[in-house]
């Protein structure tokens, strides 16, 4: 079943629904979350997407997220995404600031999130297909290696805050 998918406007308030297969067909304005796993150590996990993923398929990723569902809060759709991806749940949210991200490929809003997490990590294989824990300096490296292809929203939202880290 196709899920409806919450649109916005340029404020990011919410405008609409439209089903998941025509915002991605049309490259409707929508929103959606992303949340930083870090662990005690400070690395943080890093995944590669599967490539039957409807956008940016077989990219590596250091956020885990999507697309916020017509009708839910974006924290609860946080909590959702991050269990539904990695099996991590009961965790405190940390909030970073909101951003937006726009392409060919996709255009939303961005609610962001960071969280730490020592415990187990479990994937959902229909969309993470590797992951494991980075250092900090390590996966700043692989930003910038040509060889590791990383999903451009990610790196556009969130490149430069790791970098502070």
């Amino acid at each position: 079943m196709d899920e409806l998918v919450a649109l916005v406007d340029a404020d990011g308030v919410v405008c609409g629904s439209a089903p998941r297969s025509v915002m991605r067909r049309d490259n409707l304005r929508h929103s959606a979350t992303g949340v930083l796993v870090r662990n005690s150590a400070g690395d943080v996990y890093v995944h590669r997407r599967t490539p039957t993923k409807d956008v940016f398929p077989a990219h590596y990723d250091f956020m885990a997220g999507g697309v916020i569902a017509a009708g839910e809060h974006p924290y609860d759709a946080v909590v959702r995404e991050l269990a539904e991806e990695l099996g991590i749940s009961g965790v405190p949210l940390e909030k970073l600031p909101e951003g937006d991200y726009a392409d060919e490929s996709t255009d939303y809003h961005a609610y962001l999130y960071a969280c730490r997490w020592d415990g187990p990590v479990r994937h959902q294989p229909e969309e993470v297909e590797w992951g494991a824990w980075m250092p900090l300096p390590e996966l700043i490296a692989r930003l910038d290696d040509p060889a590791w292809i990383f999903v451009p929203d990610s790196s556009a939202l969130l490149g430069d805050y790791l970098r502070t880290l």
